[in-house]
């Protein structure tokens, strides 16, 4: 009898083809910019007030240190967890969610916490290479400066007219974007990117 487990599919598949060509085509052309899916991965929004909790507790149960700076992620087991306000945070990595969410309530529910699987709220694109400022400058208001949004920053902004959660990445940028808005996010990268493609050479317009 055939396998018939259903597989989870990522919210732009029908944008893998299109991203890979034109990374394909701007790396052909010399420049250093390539946009490609980022991996489904589970998440959890966990909400409560850090001074009320057991740090140590917390920090077991996460896999590691909470982001307390504004606009900031760190690195946890298995994934990262990035601050989104005094009070809340959005954990992503591998961890199974349902079991990752239940192990934080059981921390912080008694000190008035939440801790709620969100692993369908959003969907990841990743833009790798020097070019990746560039291009998010076209849509999004931020100063994205290496001074301004070093490696290690989150900020919560507008790219074109959805929003997204941006992270500076040592190789670029990664934007987690709400999937009802994925789509939108897709198509404005591919048309963002125009200019960063080779313009023909008067040659290949004659022969088109």
């Amino acid at each position: 009898m055939a396998d018939a487990t259903l597989l989870p599919t990522h919210p732009l598949e029908a944008h893998r083809d299109a991203f890979t060509a034109l990374s394909a085509e701007l790396a052909t052309a010399g420049t250093d910019l390539a946009i490609e899916l980022e991996p489904l991965t589970n998440a959890v929004d966990l909400r409560v007030d850090p001074a009320a909790v057991d740090a140590a507790a917390l920090r077991d149960v996460v896999g590691g240190t909470l982001p307390t700076l504004p606009n900031t992620w760190t690195v946890v087991a298995g994934g990262r967890a990035v601050w989104l306000g005094p009070d809340e945070w959005l954990l992503t990595g591998e961890r199974p969610a349902r079991a990752w969410e239940e192990a934080l309530h059981a921390v912080v529910g008694p000190h008035g916490g939440a801790a709620v699987d969100v692993s369908a709220q959003r969907t990841g694109v990743r833009l790798r290479g020097a070019g990746a400022r560039a291009l998010l400058a076209h849509g999004c208001a931020l100063d994205l400066r290496p001074a301004s949004f070093p490696p290690g920053s989150a900020a919560q902004t507008l790219l074109g007219q959805s929003g997204v959660l941006l992270t500076a990445e040592p190789d670029g940028f990664r934007l987690a974007v709400r999937t009802s808005y994925a789509g939108y996010v897709a198509d404005w990268l591919l048309d963002a990117t125009t200019e960063f493609r080779p313009r023909p050479t008067d040659q290949q317009r004659a022969e088109a």
